[in-house]
């Protein structure tokens, strides 16, 4: 479980195609407090460490992770929003994650607003009845706000975000641009809404 707040942005020193990819992450966490087995959250990915040295840490993406993620996340050299799991107590900064992605959103535009940038993006219109004005969604692992959402001509949905400065530097939408691809997880209370009300339907 997890916040959507980063922590660490790492880099893909490594993808070796094995029978699952093997990436080894550069990272500044102190990896004798990781141990082999936990959760690191991947740009939004929730993946087990399977190895690690002193400033990186390696984890295995299956192919179903690969086909259902955006992927330039799995490249030699990409950034990583990076986030630790999270332990009783911590502070809930941003909403609940599970590092489950739902779908991967393509930026259809960029525009600044204010100190901020307002982020246009596209996703499957299956999401839409789980996507919300004024409610959470988890971005390359990032909490934030939906400003508005609308179902589109072409048959997807196109909703915006606001991305502040302290998010655009220490976290990796710094450098967004229409095109770009995004891991996409709703609000997991919404997949709970949207399962209770199709079962009394049925």
């Amino acid at each position: 479980m997890f916040t959507g707040i980063v922590t660490d942005v790492g880099a893909v020193r490594s993808a070796e195609q094995r029978g699952d990819l093997r990436l080894q992450i550069a990272c500044g966490y102190d990896m004798t407090t990781v141990d082999l087995g936990a959760s690191i959250a991947c740009s939004g990915v929730c993946l087990t460490v399977v190895d690690k040295g002193e400033d990186w840490f390696a984890v295995d993406v299956s192919t179903e992770t690969a086909s259902r993620t955006a992927a330039d996340s799995w490249r030699e050299g990409a950034k990583l929003n990076l986030e630790r799991s999270l332990r009783m107590g911590d502070e809930l900064g941003g909403h609940i994650v599970t590092g489950h992605v739902d779908a991967v959103a393509e930026v259809i535009g960029v525009c600044p607003e204010g100190d901020s940038m307002r982020v246009g993006l596209r996703v499957p219109r299956d999401l839409a009845s789980k996507i919300a004005s004024k409610g959470s969604i988890a971005l390359d692992g990032v909490s934030l706000t939906v400003n508005d959402v609308r179902d589109a001509e072409d048959g997807t949905t196109h909703f915006s975000v606001n991305i502040i400065p302290h998010t655009a530097h220490e976290t990796t939408l710094g450098q967004i641009a229409a095109g770009r691809q995004l891991n996409v997880e709703v609000d997991v209370i919404a997949r709970y809404i949207e399962r209770t009300l199709a079962s009394r339907a049925q």
